[in-house]
């Protein structure tokens, strides 16, 4: 099962505001030993949104999509919804129930707009304002306001997926490799009979450079289960010290 993301906004787009949606859901994926497949940035286009959304349902994704479920014009993500899935609108009772409790008095037909989802989809709790997000088809619905969005996605992992967490199954560990010879052409070879030698792992190479362009040093690491993360970087540091190059691990 792989999991995904898409965030939505021309306000993100454009520049005027920075997402915060992609580090954290990486983070919270991270810390249950789980991994972000894909993601994908979208503006506020309803064809657009809706045809995304078409294709990660059909492949069975989980999926967390954040922002344009507001009622304003240029929130599009429920109508999306609702259009990918060949559902109409319609006022959830439960989300009635939490946007009622949320303006008392002040209750609005324009604020109840709030709760209108698409058809058979469940809703997900708000603890920030109780206006609520929703869910279907292993696709969450969330706000675009990171204090709300976050602690939502957060309950939706730990409610729903918990038997996918495997905090101890997955390390990542690298060493920064300097001299002459750390850089990825010389090294690639090396990280060619790594990938043969361990299938299982993820192997990256990062560098880095300082802003005049000059090399500091190459950050060459592996991803997966303990064991066979201690194995390849065991295989690697014994080469790079045969070939002069200095190495220190990672912090």
């Amino acid at each position: 099962m792989h999991f995904g993301a898409i965030i939505i906004g021309d306000e993100i787009l454009s520049g005027k505001r920075v997402d915060r949606h992609f580090a954290k859901i990486a983070e919270l994926l991270s810390v249950r030993g789980l991994r972000l497949a894909w993601a994908e940035y979208l503006g506020d286009e309803r064809a657009r949104i809706t045809a995304t959304l078409q294709r990660s349902l059909a492949a069975g994704d989980v999926v967390f999509c954040f922002g344009g479920i507001g009622n304003t014009p240029d929130d599009h993500t429920r109508q999306a919804a609702a259009a990918a899935l060949s559902v109409d609108l319609v006022l959830h009772p439960d989300a009635e129930h939490e946007i009622r409790a949320r303006f008392g008095a002040e209750i609005t037909d324009v604020r109840l707009l709030l709760g209108t989802f698409p058809r058979g989809v469940e809703i997900i709790p708000n603890p920030f304002n109780r206006i609520p997000g929703f869910r279907v088809r292993d696709h969450h619905f969330l706000p675009g306001f990171p204090q709300m969005a976050h602690p939502m996605a957060e309950w939706a992992l730990d409610t729903f997926y918990a038997h996918l967490f495997a905090p101890q199954a997955c390390v990542d560990k690298a060493f920064l490799l300097t001299g002459v010879n750390a850089y990825e052409s010389a090294l690639l070879d090396l990280m060619e009979r790594i990938v043969i030698d361990f299938p299982a792992l993820r192997l990256y190479s990062l560098p880095s450079m300082s802003d005049e362009g000059q090399r500091l040093y190459l950050e060459l690491g592996v991803e997966g289960s303990p064991p066979l993360v201690d194995a390849a970087m065991e295989s690697i540091r014994k080469e790079v010290e045969r070939r002069g190059i200095r190495w220190q691990w990672r912090a």
